[in-house]
């Protein structure tokens, strides 16, 4: 049964460490919640809701719940409440990402390949970006198509500068130029896709969740830590990965089997990426903070006229 003044909203898990951030993610990330059906994931928010305003259906057991809200982080933006598109959800990055990471890692050797695999991942990182951005700050479709145009070009231009920059280079650094691009896309793709953060801000908030004002810094901040965390969820695939089919490739085996290198890379991505999107998801906090100290001079002289020293930080979520 569900225990008496039980909070679904509340962390299953301490999200001031690692340890706890990685089990949430872990959780909320789970691949299998892509293959729910729609109208479960719409009874899981009808639950979660009524929960919330304290109307728990008769049986509810805890479980059930917890279940529930799982299907409901897995699936519903935590700033709007609303249904995210089926490609853009972190618990798609893995089955997504490890077909789009595997070709790219695969087909590398040729420029075609490499423009259509740069895009189709740019493609993928849009939709992703732009699904997980704070909901608070809303974005044209002109500033979408600039940014995806803009990050779309930044990654070919890596990729294809490096692609022949490297033809007489040692092969294993041919097979890491992937993951340049990659890298050197995030840091365009993800702060163009969310420029009105910021250029306006986003809400900051005290520790009881009551609005003080937007804040520049704290977007900058938070999309940063967002940025890190999405190079770091393809740097072990993409770069460790390489090496092991580098040296694979050297059996006689492998050689007759060469058809079958782009499935094993694809296979062998997924198992780096069901690690690692809820760790790299889990490096920072989703509520985070930000010193009042660090704010702008006259957001921080408000804060101090209406609050006086009761608030020391700041907190907002900062998009995955």
């Amino acid at each position: 049964t569900v225990p008496l003044g039980f909070n679904i909203d509340a962390p299953r898990w301490d999200q001031s460490t690692f340890v706890g951030r990685l089990k949430h993610f872990l959780n909320i990330t789970d691949p299998r919640t892509v293959l729910v059906p729609e109208e479960e994931l719409d009874r899981a928010k009808a639950l979660v809701e009524g929960c919330r305003a304290g109307l728990v259906p008769p049986g509810s057991s805890q479980e059930q719940l917890l279940y529930a809200k799982k299907l409901y982080d897995s699936a519903f933006h935590p700033d709007s409440g609303e249904k995210m598109n089926l490609i853009g959800r972190m618990s798609f990055q893995v089955p997504g990402g490890m077909a789009i990471t595997g070709f790219m890692l695969q087909f590398y050797r040729t420029v075609p390949a490499v423009v259509f695999w740069q895009w189709v991942n740019q493609s993928f990182n849009a939709f992703v970006n732009y699904t997980n951005r704070n909901a608070a700050s809303p974005i044209s479709l002109r500033q979408i198509g600039v940014a995806y145009v803009t990050a779309t070009g930044a990654a070919l231009a890596t990729a294809v500068g490096l692609n022949l920059y490297t033809k007489r280079a040692p092969p294993l650094l041919a097979r890491w130029v992937p993951f340049a691009a990659v890298a050197a896309a995030n840091c365009i793709n993800i702060p163009m896709m969310r420029q009105q953060e910021i250029i306006n801000g986003i809400t900051v908030t005290d520790g009881d969740n009551n609005e003080l004002g937007r804040s520049r810094r704290a977007a900058v901040k938070g999309i940063t830590q967002v940025v890190v965390s999405r190079i770091t969820m393809a740097a072990p695939g993409m770069i460790i990965l390489p090496i092991i089919m580098e040296r694979l490739e050297k059996f006689t085996f492998m050689q007759r089997i060469r058809v079958l290198h782009g499935p094993l890379q694809v296979l062998l991505c997924g198992g780096f990426l069901l690690f690692m999107v809820p760790a790299a998801c889990a490096l920072f906090p989703q509520r985070c903070s930000l010193a009042l100290a660090d704010l702008e001079l006259e957001l921080r002289d408000s804060i101090v006229a209406k609050h006086g020293d009761k608030v020391p930080y700041v907190y907002f979520n900062k998009g995955l």
